[in-house]
């Protein structure tokens, strides 16, 4: 095995164990569980502006961790399979399923080596899992493969290494008044860990959605559309937050971006729109 192998091997090792770490707690946070129904119905806007209804078409969620974005799906009528490779999220996203009644499938997978038949889905979603990611060529050729033709895959993150301007002002304020820094949700061990992760991923020099639209061109996909109008999620989500996250989470660069797998009959012309 290679240098840059072991690199890679250790890098993704982490990553797991990180989130495998969070499971217990992960559905606590607010922007991670759905904790009212304006956030749900407006979760439920977005994605059917970009994927429509459910219908019984075949939808796999990439990192489902405990299967937040699974059920949305499945509410909407999607036939769902959650992968993750952290059996402690997976234990969690199917105790949920469990006391929920829903029929989703669960199995513990890599995003960039699923194991699924080529084009058997018609839809593909995943949120904050890009940013993660240590070789997004190989994951977005992956999930090319998976789609059927005219299939979309819906990605949902932002440009978490971006430092918003409410960030900037709440550290100057903190530093004029001889204040320590924000403590975030995760506490300093697990930020200290949560940095060293960000430092060694593909987009560890930040993750603006036109760089996510080269490597997703670079794929083969196409009609590609960048949606930064979810407003409603985000101010649905600030209202059961501390003042200052509330702040960020308005702030801070967040979207979605929906692309298209071209249908075999000649595909679609290259498209890219701003929303």
């Amino acid at each position: 095995m290679s240098m840059n192998e072991l690199s890679n091997y250790s890098i993704r090792d982490e990553i797991r164990e990180f989130w495998s770490e969070r499971a217990a707690t992960f559905d606590q946070s607010v922007g991670h569980e759905v904790f009212s129904e304006a956030e749900r119905k407006a979760w439920h806007r977005l994605v059917r502006k970009h994927l429509g209804e459910g219908n019984g078409r075949p939808l796999l969620d990439l990192a489902c961790g405990t299967a937040v974005i699974s059920h949305l799906m499945n509410d909407m009528g999607f036939k769902v399979t959650g992968i993750d490779w952290s059996e402690a999220m997976l234990k969690q996203a199917r105790a949920k399923a469990a006391k929920r009644g829903t029929d989703i499938r669960f199995i513990m997978r890599d995003a960039e080596n699923t194991g699924e038949p080529d084009a058997s889905y018609e839809a593909i979603t995943n949120r904050h899992l890009v940013w993660t990611l240590v070789d997004v060529p190989a994951c977005f050729a992956e999930w090319y493969r998976l789609l059927k033709p005219g299939g979309r895959l819906l990605i949902i993150d932002g440009n978490m290494g971006r430092q918003s301007w409410v960030s900037r002002l709440h550290n100057s304020i903190n530093r004029l008044l001889g204040r320590p820094g924000p403590k975030g949700h995760m506490g300093p061990v697990m930020a200290e860990r949560h940095r060293r992760i960000r430092e060694r991923v593909y987009f560890s020099d930040g993750m603006p959605a036109e760089a996510v639209v080269t490597l997703l061109k670079a794929a083969g996909f196409a009609d590609i559309v960048i949606d930064r109008k979810m407003g409603d999620i985000h101010w649905a989500q600030a209202r059961r937050m501390p003042f200052w996250r509330a702040a960020e989470r308005l702030a801070s660069e967040r979207f979605a971006i929906c692309a298209t797998k071209p249908q075999e009959n000649g595909g679609f012309p290259e498209r890219i729109v701003c929303a």
